[in-house]
């Protein structure tokens, strides 16, 4: 039985010397897992590197038997990220965005309106020429709305600090690592009205764009006990 599922690569592992395992999030079914042959043929080789984190593809999946991966019938590009591939850092990017989707978004999820958004940042990723180094910020903050997540917005007032395991800012700011100071909770406060429309009008030093980036995983963590170490940070961090 064949099953067309439009799909986002999340990342790629070596199974054997054979097979690599995709792992990727799907519109129709959620998380799904692929057994993609490696081959040495110019085909094989070709079809392979189509699976890159944050491609958006069209696969005809096929189950197979006695097993919970799918295998890979036909595979067409949705959206061919002609800058994401080519451009350095809109690559690191593309990782840490792929990296986060891979830790956050889990099978319990509805998958079509976070895949509806995922695809549409992918495609204003490629598109863009201005603003790039706040993208994964912006993607950071707006991904916790289709998770349960986001940070509630209606209790804030200016002075007050953000209490990261209730989600909701406070005035009683006792320091630590639960909460954070009403300086920062105010640049948070400032990221709610960040889109990705506006998101190059946002100004921030290496310093602070690292430290937001860092205060928001911390908050991803405390809300999602199996989310882990992330890797690709460190690579962001260099270059913005």
């Amino acid at each position: 039985m064949r099953e067309r599922l439009n799909i986002i690569v999340l990342h790629t592992i070596k199974y054997s010397d054979k097979n690599s395992i995709v792992h990727a999030l799907s519109r129709e079914r959620g998380r799904v897992a692929f057994l993609l042959p490696l081959g040495n043929t110019a085909k094989a080789r070709q079809r392979n590197a189509m699976f890159m984190p944050l491609s958006l593809l069209e696969v005809e999946a096929s189950r197979q038997p006695g097993s919970d991966l799918l295998g890979i019938a036909e595979a067409r590009y949705a959206h061919i990220a002609v800058s994401i591939n080519a451009d350095p850092v809109k690559n690191a990017v593309a990782m840490f965005t792929a990296e986060l989707m891979g830790k956050v978004v889990r099978d319990s999820e509805e998958s079509a309106p976070v895949f509806d958004f995922a695809s549409m940042a992918i495609r204003i990723l490629d598109s863009m020429t201005a603003g790039v180094a706040n993208f994964h910020i912006c993607f950071l903050y707006h991904l916790g709305a289709f998770i349960g997540i986001q940070p509630d917005t209606d209790s804030y007032s200016d002075g007050y600090g953000f209490d990261m395991m209730e989600g909701t800012f406070t005035p009683y700011y006792k320091g630590g690592t639960k909460t954070i100071s009403p300086d920062e909770a105010r640049t948070l406060m400032l990221l709610s009205r960040m889109t990705f429309a506006n998101l190059h009008l946002f100004r921030f030093s290496r310093a602070q764009r690292n430290r937001i980036v860092e205060l928001m995983i911390q908050y991803y963590q405390m809300h999602g006990s199996t989310i882990g170490p992330f890797r690709t940070p460190d690579i962001l961090a260099q270059l913005f």
